[in-house]
């Protein structure tokens, strides 16, 4: 995770004048790079399940990376899961302004080893702190699984593998995903 220097504690008018897709956390902009072709396509299988769960159930807005999530932690952050599922309203087409109940993280080439394990720690505590009911560890590269971390359980994940269903509940009541689908 690359972080662009700023000599100062960036802000979200920073994050918005920076170019390129970005983050904010922790008064850093890191920028965000591209992904491969496995990550990408379990991004969309995922956001695409939930999209026809929202159609079909409501409850939600099934939302791609491309969106900015504003959050309070108490100091401000600004992330982009790959895929959320958030309960709420999105006022003016602005940045959506609160936490998602669900954040699917899909792990990249770089997202492995002790630093990025550490980083990937500190932004699921971040996600919970501002509200998230869950967060989805997903690695399509590696151990092929998906980890759902819990807010009331935010140290130990429940591992779903390859022939089993996936859920997000308390964070999208009734949504199963079938992890086979990330493969096939």
């Amino acid at each position: 995770m690359n972080i662009a220097p700023l000599g100062r504690e960036a802000t979200l008018e920073d994050l918005w004048e920076f170019e390129g897709p970005a983050e904010l956390i922790d008064g850093e902009i890191v920028p965000m790079t591209g992904t491969q072709f496995g990550p990408g396509n379990a991004a969309f299988t995922i956001r695409l399940s939930l999209h026809v769960h929202a159609q079909t159930h409501g409850g939600g807005f099934a939302i791609s990376e491309s969106v900015t999530f504003v959050m309070q932690t108490p100091r401000t952050q600004a992330f982009h899961p790959d895929v959320a599922w958030f309960v709420g309203e999105v006022l003016n087409n602005e940045v959506v302004r609160g936490a998602p109940a669900l954040a699917v993280e899909i792990r990249s080439n770089g997202d492995y080893g002790p630093t990025a394990e550490r980083k990937m720690r500190l932004k699921r505590g971040h996600y919970f702190a501002a509200g998230t009911m869950v967060v989805w560890d997903v690695d399509v590269l590696r151990e092929r699984c998906i980890r759902a971390y819990h807010a009331d359980d935010p140290e130990n994940a429940v591992v779903f593998h390859r022939g089993e269903i996936a859920d997000a509940e308390p964070a999208v009541p009734g949504w199963r995903f079938t992890v086979d689908e990330l493969f096939d």
